[in-house]
């Protein structure tokens, strides 16, 4: 159903490796969202569904067993269906993580489309065959609807060339074996929302620090990306919540040689049981180890070494980029960790960075003491909006 050349309602899928979530914008001179919905704990025991409306009030909480992407997505359509017909919508945008070296803008979705990403899906296991299976999903329900497709990879392709690169014999580089940075659809709602309230700092050098259980920060200056930390795959960069962030690629060999571990086996390693789950012994959420630190040293060990790394590539980060005039948290440990904030500022007063502690405390959009010559803030990433507005104007152009 086409409700208008200017305002359309796009419905949103946003797939995590065990995670889905989706959203309904009406999208014209204003954006507003009409619904949000998640399914956590795909393909395990104990699967949850649940939706909310545009005041936030429950629409619908139920529990039930899912085995993968596909059937999430297809419960959560089939019940718009029978309880909300009255919720149609005129395209639907996917959140998809890796586009490869061909995807450098969303793009719509092709029987050809889907052929290239399954032949991305050993770039990136743990998320493309869930975007696959949701864009299949949404294609059986709404087979006459486009569908666009909108790679996290698409930001970064524009780095400076030897901050795509990797050391590595020329064959490779010409294979794709190259660094692609993720979480771009995160950079650049945060670059559009930094426009609208202090566009001068939009255009300025900016890092982004995107800290959630998936972990990157982003060096952005002029609204281009000069550098980020995540590389070949979304495993790479920072300490994460269980994936491992960088390590010696000895240490790899290591376990695949000496230790005879499968690469089956070392990919759940690195992406399943490392980060903080694995050095604290006990959890991976930022909140947990927060509340146990002052007893449990493995916690207070995690949250040190997430710090740590984040100061120590954020200063990498400012040298990539000539400087530094802005420092965004956002993610759930970056917007709703004060203290987190706090100890990977400290110590970089010699850049600028001055947080004002009882601003950093409450969370407020501006965190850093006046005056300061970096400006430090906190803002909410809104991925989905951007795929609202991607998907709007793909099939604008497409007709």
């Amino acid at each position: 159903m086409i409700h208008s050349q200017t305002v359309q309602r796009i419905f949103t899928i946003n797939t995590g490796s065990s995670s889905l979530k989706v959203a309904l914008y009406e999208v014209g001179q204003e954006e507003i969202r009409l619904l949000s919905g998640e399914v956590e704990r795909i393909g395990v025991p104990g699967s949850r569904l649940r939706l909310t409306d545009a005041q936030r009030a429950t629409l619908l909480d139920q529990g039930g067993d899912l085995p993968d992407h596909g059937a999430a997505l297809e419960a959560v359509l089939a019940w718009l269906g029978g309880h909300r017909p009255d919720l149609t919508f005129d395209a639907v945008g996917h959140r998809v993580v890796h586009g490869g070296s061909h995807y450098s803008e969303p793009h719509r979705v092709t029987p050809e489309l889907i052929a290239s990403l399954q032949g991305l899906v050993p770039l990136a296991p743990e998320h493309l065959p869930q975007a696959i299976q949701a864009i299949q999903a949404a294609g059986r329900a709404h087979p006459d609807l486009p569908q666009v497709a909108c790679f996290d990879t698409a930001f970064h392709r524009h780095m400076p060339r030897t901050a795509q690169m990797y050391p590595l014999p020329r064959h490779l580089d010409d294979e794709g074996v190259v660094r692609y940075g993720f979480h771009g659809l995160s950079y650049e709602s945060i670059i559009h929302q930094l426009r609208a309230v202090a566009p001068e700092e939009a255009e300025g050098r900016v890092i982004i620090a995107h800290l959630g259980n998936g972990a990157s920060m982003a060096a952005v200056r002029g609204g281009i990306s000069i550098d980020t930390t995540m590389g070949f795959t979304p495993a790479g960069g920072l300490m994460m919540g269980t994936r491992s962030g960088d390590l010696d690629p000895g240490v790899l060999v290591y376990l695949l040689v000496e230790r005879g571990m499968s690469p089956a086996l070392v990919n759940e390693l690195v992406n399943r049981q490392s980060g903080l789950l694995g050095v604290s012994g006990v959890s991976a959420d930022m909140r947990d180890l927060l509340a146990r630190e002052s007893a449990d040293t493995s916690a207070a060990e995690a949250i040190a070494l997430f710090c740590y790394q984040a100061r120590k590539y954020l200063g990498a980060l400012v040298a990539a980029q000539g400087g530094l005039d802005t420092l965004v948290f956002t993610g759930g440990i970056g917007e709703h960790a004060a203290a987190v904030r706090w100890r990977i500022c400290e110590g970089l007063e010699f850049l600028g960075i001055r947080l004002e502690p009882r601003g950093n405390e409450a969370h407020t959009p501006v965190i850093s003491r006046q005056g300061g010559a970096v400006t430090v803030r906190v803002m909410q990433t809104d991925e989905d909006l951007m795929i609202a507005r991607h998907t709007k104007r793909v099939i604008g152009m497409s007709g």
